[in-house]
């Protein structure tokens, strides 16, 4: 295989999707080094990816071989959903240089400060039928110098009328780079969340029910590195030996752990 392949994978829920995304990389990803290899190191799987989830809000939502904990998936839906840690960005001290709730809510240009969520949540009250309802992250004046730039580069709403007044909020979000494995499953939880949110509130404002619609993701580089093949070892054999129910979890089972992580976020203020 000479060219980088396109991939797409469909299905109802989020874990399923995901699954599938990961499982067609590994199989069909085209074998190619990164910046980041070391010596010895097997070359990566890659791809571009294109993931529809049907039903982002039907559960199960998680899937039991995500690497990560429960906790730390609520901490990182809280990043990115309401900015627990944008009081972390300080690249003057080495810090961070970006979180992706302060790009898309709090989007610095000169000495201004832009909320896209809100300019999107305000544009589709008035034309819920516009194109323009997008969000960017990259910052060209900064982003091309530094060591860990956004992954996520855009998103982008709309709203599709179904059955009477009903509306329904699309999502498009579009990645630059996404480790397959380690990365895009919490990232999907997290940015469907945000969906959810924006329905909520542009429902609120229109008067009129807006359920979430179909989440459509898009990386130009969703990737497994070879690094840690041994590691990703352990994600194939939950999927080749479990069923479908054994390898997710619903919502309700991780509540418990959501509400430990709730407890630690407090604690850190």
């Amino acid at each position: 295989m000479k060219e980088m392949p396109v991939i797409k994978v469909e299905g109802k829920t989020l874990p399923e999707v995901w699954e599938k995304a990961v499982m067609a990389t590994w199989s069909e990803g085209l074998s190619i080094k990164t910046e980041y290899d070391k010596d010895g190191d097997p070359m990566s799987k890659d791809c571009t990816m294109i993931m529809v989830v049907e039903e982002p809000m039907r559960e199960p939502r998680i899937h039991r071989a995500f690497p990560g904990g429960l906790e730390d998936l609520e901490i990182y839906r809280q990043e990115v959903v309401l900015g627990i840690h944008d009081h972390w960005i300080n690249p003057q001290e080495g810090k961070w240089t970006y979180t992706y709730h302060e790009r898309l809510s709090n989007f610095p240009i000169e000495d201004k400060r832009i909320n896209q969520i809100d300019y999107i949540i305000n544009k589709l009250q008035s034309a819920p039928y516009s194109r323009r309802a997008q969000a960017i992250t990259w910052n060209p004046k900064i982003d091309p110098v530094t060591d860990d730039p956004p992954c996520l580069q855009r998103i982008w709403c709309r709203l599709v009328q179904l059955y009477g007044s009903k509306y329904f909020l699309n999502m498009n979000t579009h990645w630059r780079s996404r480790d397959a494995y380690k990365a895009s499953f919490m990232n999907i939880f997290a940015l469907t969340d945000l969906q959810r949110t924006m329905a909520e509130e542009i429902s609120k404002r229109l008067g009129r029910q807006v359920d979430v619609g179909r989440y459509v993701d898009i990386s130009d580089s969703f990737h497994i590195y070879g690094s840690y093949y041994e590691e990703f070892k352990k994600f194939l054999k939950i999927v080749n030996e479990r069923t479908f129910e054994d390898r997710t979890w619903p919502t309700e089972f991780a509540k418990p752990f959501f509400e430990d992580a709730k407890a630690k976020i407090k604690n850190e203020k």
